[in-house]
């Protein structure tokens, strides 16, 4: 058994599992996933046949993040997956700077597997069901009628690290949308629609305030009209919590989010919808 970087067919692949998982990924992640890191995908391979995958992206120096993380089913149980996961943690560590904090988002029946190697709980993010509505919106523009420098500062701001690279392939999901708010001429809320394996999903959805939020939900909301739409919350924004429940929004998955070392400041109360498990 090899463990190894993985090509971008096999991140396809990876991608491809994770589907079949009913993670329902994007149907153009894959693309956006590569660019942000060629070097942040690995696999484990036995007699020349892929048998697992993971992410182990960096952003920067600072901060890394797993995801990804499957064994083929009828090898699980088996070991691979603990000899595997320990090897990509400490990869992705000797990736970053000493002491730099990991972070992921796992299933919840791995969270004490998780735990022994170190990770620690910080809350749960919600998958959230409803359907695409039909709303009356203004004051929205488009990302891309934004600078885009305004744009990766804003995404700091409440990611915690710099991923401009990452952002200029989500920003333009093909056949979705990314769409801002202003007020004046500053940006006050984000959020990207795109399509996946089944309906639509938003991720992220960033904003100042909860009406910000909500405004920005409800136009992209429309892109999906009459289909299914997903949302992935933090438990832990109460005013996410209330939008979902607002739009009628169901729980049908969650993940808990983890953190090795020191968690990232992160501003919670301005994070309406995480913008993928995968990569953070």
């Amino acid at each position: 058994m090899t463990f190894r970087q993985a090509t971008q067919h096999e991140l396809r692949l990876a991608v491809g599992w994770a589907a079949q998982e009913g993670w329902n990924p994007g149907v153009s992640d894959a693309d956006a996933f590569w660019v942000t890191d060629p070097e942040g995908y690995v696999c484990a391979e036995r007699d020349g046949a892929l048998i697992a995958t993971g992410s182990v992206v960096r952003y920067g120096k600072d901060y890394g993040f797993m995801g990804l993380f499957i064994v083929r089913p009828d090898l699980r149980g088996q070991g691979i997956g603990r000899d595997f996961w320990y090897w990509r943690r400490d990869l992705l560590r000797s990736r970053l700077e000493p002491g730099a904090a990991i972070g992921m988002d796992g299933v919840f029946n791995m969270q004490p597997f998780y735990s022994k190697g170190g990770f620690v709980f910080s809350h749960r993010n919600l998958r959230m069901e409803g359907t695409g509505g039909t709303y009356a919106v203004d004051g929205i523009v488009s990302l891309t009628e934004v600078p885009f420098e305004a744009v990766a500062a804003f995404d700091r701001r409440h990611f915690g690290f710099d991923r401009a690279t990452f952002l200029q392939a989500w920003i333009h999901p093909e056949g979705g949308l990314a769409l801002g708010v202003l007020e004046g001429d500053q940006l006050a809320g984000m959020g990207v629609i795109r399509p996946c394996r089944a309906g639509f999903k938003i991720g992220p959805l960033f904003a100042n305030d909860p009406g910000a939020a909500d405004q920005l939900f409800r136009a992209l909301s429309n892109h999906a009209a009459g289909r299914s739409l997903y949302l992935d919350i933090p438990e832990n924004n109460p005013d996410a919590v209330a939008l979902a429940e607002r739009h009628r929004l169901n729980e049908v998955f969650g993940c808990a989010r983890m953190y090795l070392g020191e968690a990232p400041a992160t501003p919670w109360k301005n994070i309406f919808g995480i913008t993928t498990f995968e990569l953070g």
